[in-house]
């Protein structure tokens, strides 16, 4: 009967130190354990947009024959040129205008005196096979635009604007396969 009690009272001691552990007490019910009603979550009025999915290419190697005005070689080239014989100052090296390109027998690039005057001299530049033409070139100055409807691969057609409104024209420069030729000018158009 000792063993018995014992046990009786081991078991009383183990759910007495459980209670005690759980923090169970006479007056704890389940309504007290309960959680108190949190408020809805919002509903969105909004549908979210499905992810989609984008994928960018990879880019691939420049195109050099594709019209570059920011290719290194014009740089070089205008900053060789001689200084502008009307204002004594250096070429800007940034293009007006131009179809420079690595691929073409000719092309051109307008550029324009590093002045602040009112009226910079301009000039062109030309290159073949990308590579700047540094002598046995007509006069190029006063030219201040290309004609792309007369430029072809190896023929550029720079225009050139008067002084008198209405005055202006076009003159094309070819390439010939050993140098620069002038073949006609063009009233304008």
């Amino acid at each position: 009967m000792f063993a018995v009690r014992r046990s009786a009272v081991a078991s009383a001691a183990g759910a007495a130190a459980l209670c005690a552990l759980t923090a169970c007490g006479s007056g704890d019910s389940t309504v007290a354990k309960t959680p108190e009603p949190s408020a809805p979550a919002p509903v969105s009025t909004t549908a979210a947009a499905p992810p989609t999915l984008t994928t960018t290419p990879e880019p691939g190697p420049a195109d050099p024959c594709a019209v570059n005005l920011a290719a290194p070689a014009i740089a070089k080239a205008v900053s060789e040129l001689p200084r502008d014989p009307r204002s004594k100052q250096p070429w800007n090296t940034e293009p007006l205008a131009g179809n420079y390109n690595e691929c073409a027998p000719l092309s051109a690039v307008i550029v324009e005196a590093n002045t602040n005057a009112a009226n910079p001299s301009t000039r062109a530049v030309l290159f073949h096979l990308g590579k700047y033409i540094p002598t046995g070139v007509p006069d190029t100055f006063g030219f201040n635009a290309i004609d792309t409807t007369q430029s072809t691969g190896d023929t550029v057609a720079l225009k050139y604007a008067g002084s008198i409104e209405g005055l202006g024209g076009v003159v094309r420069f070819r390439w010939n396969g050993n140098g620069v030729e002038l073949i006609g000018n063009a009233p304008p158009g």
